[in-house]
C-alpha cells in the first residue's frame, strides 16, 4: 500500500507542477512579442477594412520585429503621424504602439537583444511561404 501512496503522491506533484508552470507570469520578452504580433496583425486589419478613411492608405507601414533596433524609431514614427487622428482603429493602434514602445525602452530594456539594425527589413519584410490549406 505505501508504494502506491508514494507515486499517487509523485503523480499529484508532478501535475501541480505543471499547472504551475502554465500558470506563471508572462516575461517582458513575451509579453513584446505578443504585442508586436498584435500590432502587426491589427495594422494588416486596418489596411484591408472597407470602412476605413482614406487617410489610412496613407500610414507608415507598420511590420513590427523586435529583434531588429529600427523598430524603436518605426514605432515613434508610426506613433508621431500627424494623420488619421479621427479613425478609432488607428487611434487604438497608436495607443498600442506606445504602449509597447514604452515597453521596450522602460520595462524591458535590459531583457531585450536586438539581432539587427537593418532598417529596410522593416520597409520590406520577407514574409514567410504560405502553407497550402
Amino acid at each position: 500500500k505505501l508504494p502506491t501512496m508514494k507515486m499517487l503522491l509523485s503523480l499529484i506533484a508532478l501535475l501541480s507542477a505543471a499547472l504551475l508552470a502554465n500558470a506563471a507570469p508572462p516575461t517582458c520578452y513575451s509579453r513584446v512579442l505578443s504585442l508586436s504580433k498584435e500590432i502587426t496583425e491589427s495594422f494588416k486589419e486596418l489596411q484591408t477594412s472597407k470602412a476605413v478613411d482614406s487617410c489610412v492608405e496613407m500610414l507608415p507601414r507598420l511590420y513590427l520585429d523586435i529583434h531588429n533596433y529600427c523598430v524603436l524609431a518605426k514605432l515613434r514614427d508610426f506613433v508621431a503621424y500627424p494623420r488619421c487622428e479621427r479613425v478609432l482603429e488607428v487611434s487604438e493602434l497608436k495607443e498600442k504602439a506606445r504602449s509597447l514602445y514604452t515597453i521596450m525602452i522602460s520595462y524591458c530594456r535590459r531583457d531585450l537583444v536586438f539581432l539587427t539594425d537593418d532598417c529596410n527589413a522593416l520597409e520590406s519584410p520577407i514574409l514567410p511561404p504560405i502553407e497550402p490549406s
